[in-house]
């Protein structure tokens, strides 16, 4: 009987680690193999020094945008690892969460605007990504809990198929979604008048973990980029920054 209960927990073990490595592995297959796809989607858009200005924002990413026609933008932020293509689905909200740009299910998913949001029209454009403990899409948002890494990285490229963005952080804060506890940034996309704005500014700058400095003023266009963090239940790290018309 010893030896039976031996050898099952022998064949017990062997599943486990056999199901471990497997999950391992495919955790591993798929980070490599997102990381490949949106390096090679990134070449595409690269440009030389000095054509910047000199090539449309269309022209620059008319070459993800006949791959993909969900494509509404790209987000940069220097010193990370947020080099994304930004979609949008107004019609299948979430769609982008766990599809990649390819519209294979993935655990990583894209860069995607909020379906409630216009691109270059509403006041506040929402991007959300998810948090991955490889530090790949917006897990370098964490970054931003600490004011020195702010103090060095303040500005954020956001590109439309319209234009070039550079946007300027205004706050950087935590809260929960939930609508009785946490702060509903995401509900804040047009503002109906100066004093909504202004609310909402407000209310940002009075979450923020620090004092950026910079403040934003009705008719300022904004971003809010959001993803989950750990400290506390649905969590979420939120950075909202303005439009400025040049670094």
């Amino acid at each position: 009987m010893k030896k039976r209960i031996y050898a099952l927990g022998v064949v017990l073990c062997s599943v486990l680690m056999l199901a471990s490595g497997f999950r391992f592995s495919r955790g591993y297959s798929s980070k490599v193999n997102s990381e490949k796809a949106f390096g090679e989607l990134a070449a595409t858009i690269e440009v030389q020094d000095g054509e910047y200005l000199q090539q449309s924002a269309f022209d620059k990413y008319s070459e993800a945008y006949e791959r993909n026609g969900d494509l509404v933008g790209w987000i940069y932020i220097e010193g990370t690892n947020i080099n994304y293509p930004v979609m949008q689905t107004v019609s299948r909200p979430n769609y982008y969460l766990k599809r990649n740009f390819e519209h294979q299910y993935s655990d990583y998913g894209v860069p995607y605007v909020a379906e409630n949001c216009e691109v270059d029209i509403s006041d506040n454009v929402i991007i959300y990504a998810h948090n991955m403990k490889n530090g790949t899409m917006f897990s370098n948002l964490l970054l931003y809990e600490k004011e020195d890494f702010y103090t060095e990285h303040r500005f954020i490229q956001f590109d439309t198929l319209a234009d070039y963005g550079t946007y300027e952080i205004v706050a950087v804060f935590r809260t929960v979604v939930s609508p009785r506890d946490g702060f509903r940034f995401n509900h804040f996309v047009s503002a109906e008048s100066k004093v909504q704005f202004d609310e909402f500014i407000a209310a940002c700058k009075g979450l923020s973990l620090y004092e950026t400095g910079v403040s934003a003023v009705y008719g300022d266009s904004l971003i809010t980029l959001s993803t989950c963090e750990y400290t506390q239940a649905d969590g979420r790290i939120v950075v909202v920054a303005k439009k400025i018309a040049d670094k």
